[in-house]
Parts: C-alpha cells; sequence; structure tokens
C-alpha cells in the first residue's frame, strides 16, 4: 500500500512538472478582480481582444452576440468588433488554419475562449497568470521573434502589444544559491524600459487587466450572475435553517 501511494505522489509530480515550468516558475502579480464586474473595462477588454488577439488566436466557443451581455448593440458589435464574420450569430474564428500557423509559428496558437479557466496553477489563478504573461514579454535577439516572456520562457509568441507598452529589457543578476554557497544563480531583478511606448507603463497595465477580465468573462459569461444568485442561496439557506431551528423547537418543547 505504501509503494502505491508513493507511486501515486511520484506521477502527480511528474505531471505537475511541465505545467509550473510553463509558468516559468517566477511569482505571478494578482489580477485585480474588481475589472470582471466593471461593464467599461469588459466593453475596453473586448476592443484589446479583437484588435490584437483574434487575429491569429480563435474563440471558437463565444458568439459575438454575447457580447451584448457587457451593454453592447448589434450595431456597435458590427461596427466596432467585427472583423472576421459577417452575422453577430457567428462564432469568433480567424482565416489562418493550424497547418498554416504551425508552418509560421511552431505550433497553432491556442483557442483562447476557455484560457483564463484553464491556466490556473500553484502561483494563482489563471487570470493571474495571464496578467503576468501580458506584462512579461522583453527584447531577446536570440529568439526568432526577436521577443522572449519571464512567464513563459522561450514562447512563440511575438510580442503583439509592443506599440502600447514599448520594449524592455530583462535585468538578471547573479547572487549566491541558497543551498550552495559555492554556486551562483542567475537570478531575475526587474525590467528596464528601453523606448516609451503609446501607453504609459500605468496606463497599460490597466489597459492588460482589462484584456485579461475579458478573457476570464469569456470562459464564463454567467460567472457574475452565478455569484448573485449564489448571496441570494445563502440567504434563502440561512432563513430557512433559522425557521427549521425555531420550529423543531416547538415541536419539541413538551417532549420529556
Amino acid at each position: 500500500m505504501k509503494k502505491f501511494i508513493a507511486g501515486c505522489l511520484a506521477a502527480l509530480t511528474l505531471a505537475a512538472g511541465p505545467v509550473l515550468a510553463a509558468g516559468g516558475g517566477a511569482p505571478w502579480d494578482k489580477f485585480p478582480k474588481d475589472r470582471v464586474t466593471d461593464q467599461a473595462a469588459l466593453q475596453n477588454g473586448a476592443k484589446l481582444f479583437v484588435n490584437y488577439c483574434l487575429n491569429c488566436h480563435s474563440a471558437s466557443f463565444m458568439r459575438y452576440n454575447r457580447m451584448k451581455e457587457l451593454g453592447l448593440t448589434d450595431e456597435q458589435i458590427k461596427g466596432n468588433l467585427m472583423f472576421a464574420a459577417d452575422k453577430v450569430g457567428e462564432t469568433m474564428t480567424v482565416a489562418m488554419n493550424n497547418r498554416e500557423a504551425k508552418e509560421w509559428f511552431g505550433a497553432a496558437p491556442p483557442d483562447l475562449t476557455v484560457i483564463a479557466r484553464s491556466r490556473a496553477g500553484a502561483q494563482g489563478t489563471g487570470a493571474d497568470y495571464l496578467y503576468t504573461y501580458m506584462r512579461s514579454f522583453y527584447r531577446d535577439e536570440t529568439k526568432a521573434t526577436g521577443w522572449n516572456n519571464t512567464a513563459f520562457p522561450s514562447v512563440a509568441m511575438p510580442h503583439v502589444l509592443w506599440e502600447l507598452q514599448g520594449t524592455q529589457r530583462a535585468v538578471y543578476e547573479d547572487a549566491k544559491d541558497p543551498h550552495d554557497a559555492t554556486k551562483t544563480v542567475h537570478h531575475f531583478k526587474g525590467f528596464q524600459l528601453e523606448t516609451k511606448g503609446q501607453m504609459t507603463p500605468a496606463e497599460y497595465d490597466s489597459a492588460m487587466a482589462d484584456l485579461v477580465a475579458f478573457l476570464q468573462w469569456m470562459g464564463e459569461p454567467a460567472q457574475n450572475q452565478r455569484f448573485r444568485l449564489g448571496v441570494y442561496v445563502l440567504f434563502f439557506l440561512g432563513l430557512m435553517t433559522v425557521l427549521a431551528w425555531r420550529l423543531n423547537a416547538a415541536f419539541w418543547k413538551d417532549v420529556k
């Protein structure tokens, strides 16, 4: 039995290894959760998504008309957010097929419909990972795209938002290995901005929070409604618990 349990733990450790490696092992920044309930932020995130992400990534399980739940009309969706479809009832797909994508990028860009729900890890939620990832690109001439990412080392995706953020370099420093004083480790210190973008760092962080909020909403459009209903359900259950307790006391008060 002990060998069986040890084998299961070893298998889980090996299975978790690639996930941690994909995240780079660095702590993720916390995504501002209030953006998911901010309709203006979600609308801005939708605009960023269709302008910068939907060129290569699809969201094939999401229809354009679901964005009416964000306060947009059919006319606004058609005029501002639809570039690869003719009807608002169509899904958010791209013209590029997987064969072309693999030839150009080395791997097909993943579908982003539920990306925020699938990237959760030991360092935080999927939204935390995406918020960190979108702000962690830096110039690296050794890579084919000229870009690298501290949250996802050697990622094949180029930094499509560099005009908004500007260009930055990753700064590393050599530090003593805490486990072996005779060795040194290459430690990430931070980013150094080289050229300014169209946005200030604070504006870019805010824009990425909006984009990630839309990605999280897209994975579960009914999330906010579910939270509201959950409050009502808990209130109802609490009230029924009190009533049942008092009714039980009334029924048994004369029983010795």
